[in-house]
């Protein structure tokens, strides 16, 4: 299976536009205002519509309320939303959009049926996102968690926080994901994509392929 990847925390057209020429799945636009990759409306605006077909733009929400949700989709093109935070799934489902869940990893990578318990709470999630944080926390961390110990789960897996070029193709062949999700670790500063590091991520990514 091919491991997709989204590139998340993009604040400028160029880092947009480089994702995509690397071969990115997916770009990710951060509405979470204390995220240093926060972007607004029409910024988000302007790099959504830059993206070409077959690259999902993935707008990124931690316990936002709902006026604020309906106003970036009314405003941005988007295609899937990340929630990254406490969100229920009947608050999820309430947009009508493909959507996934994070769930933080950090402290519970040894609690099986922690992972296993909180990923069949969304059952209509299309992807369950693990990242580095603890849960309830915001992500964009950096923070890797134990990639060794997670437990299967019936979902389509995302595996973030933390990643490299460096530890990529460990995390990939130690969790076997459907898809790698990397922000900072392809940048020179938040929200600044730096394109040797994203071609670097892209080519130990597509080694595993």
């Amino acid at each position: 299976m091919r491991t997709r990847v989204k590139i998340c925390g993009i604040t400028r057209c160029e880092d947009a536009l480089l994702a995509v020429d690397a071969g990115a799945d997916a770009i990710g636009l951060v509405f979470y205002e204390k995220s240093p990759r926060f972007v607004s409306q029409d910024q988000a605006a302007e790099i959504s519509q830059r993206i070409p077909a077959f690259v999902s733009r993935v707008a990124l929400f931690k316990d936002a309320d709902r006026q604020m949700v309906e106003s970036v989709l009314e405003h941005v093109e988007i295609d899937l939303i990340q929630f990254h935070g406490s969100e229920t799934s009947d608050y999820c489902e309430l947009f009508n959009r493909p959507y996934i869940k994070a769930i933080g990893m950090k402290g519970t990578e040894h609690d099986a049926e922690f992972l296993v318990t909180s990923a069949a709470n969304y059952q209509s999630a299309k992807a369950i996102l693990l990242d580095g944080h603890a849960p309830g926390e915001a992500g964009g961390t950096g923070e890797t968690f134990d990639w060794a110990s997670i437990a299967t789960i019936a979902k389509p897996m995302v595996l973030a926080g933390g990643l490299t070029p460096r530890n990529v193709k460990q995390a990939i062949d130690l969790v076997n994901p459907f898809a790698v999700d990397v922000s900072s670790g392809v940048e020179s500063s938040p929200g600044i994509k730096d394109k040797d590091k994203v071609l670097a991520f892209m080519k130990q990514v597509s080694l595993r392929n």
